[in-house]
């Protein structure tokens, strides 16, 4: 099994030797623009929006999801930070669109341990415990990525805590390509 945390630490000592002048940046973000995205480990939001340390807030959950809690950063982002345009990217192929919320909870009911896709179909690797929690949490799971951006977006534009002179667009970042293709709400 590897040494991951000696690798990031080793990975850290690299990067803060030539950090320079890093340490003076600006707490509001250089662009003033926030990006909310999927947590999903092929996307690079610095890498696909041209970004560097300080130029942007980028806001991570399972989909990239309007949930409260993004909401909340990107009302903060907006509110102490100044930022002034903010992006929904969703992408193809993601995970959430391979369960439903009843999969999830069924799943969870059973075991708290891992679970596999085989087959298309979700399984527990081995047996519980499990846990009736997961009845009370709405996953957020996608069927369609353009409808789900669509979606974010109003759900975004419509809260009482956003202004309405953000700048808001939505995107689908095809994980295969790299390309973001707009989503017109």
């Amino acid at each position: 099994m590897p040494d991951v945390r000696g690798e990031v630490l080793e990975a850290n000592r690299r990067y803060a030797a030539a950090f320079g002048d890093k340490g003076s940046l600006a707490m509001p973000p250089a662009r003033h623009f926030a990006i909310l995205t999927c947590m999903d480990a092929r996307l690079d939001p610095a890498k696909f929006a041209g970004l560097t340390e300080g130029d942007a807030h980028v806001i991570r959950n399972a989909g990239g999801r309007a949930s409260d809690d993004a909401i909340r950063s990107l009302v903060i982002s907006e509110k102490l930070l100044g930022t002034r345009v903010w992006f929904v990217v969703h992408h193809t192929n993601c995970g959430m669109e391979t369960f439903t919320n009843e999969t999830m909870r069924t799943l969870l009911s059973e075991s708290l341990g891992p679970a596999e896709l085989v087959n298309g179909q979700w399984r527990n690797r081995g047996a519980g415990p499990g846990s009736h929690a997961g009845e009370y949490v709405e996953w957020l799971t996608v069927r369609d990525q353009a409808e789900s951006v669509r979606n974010d977006l109003e759900r975004i534009r419509s809260h009482p805590l956003v202004p309405r002179n953000i700048e808001l667009h939505g995107f689908i970042y095809n994980v295969a390509s790299g390309q973001l293709e707009e989503v017109k709400a």
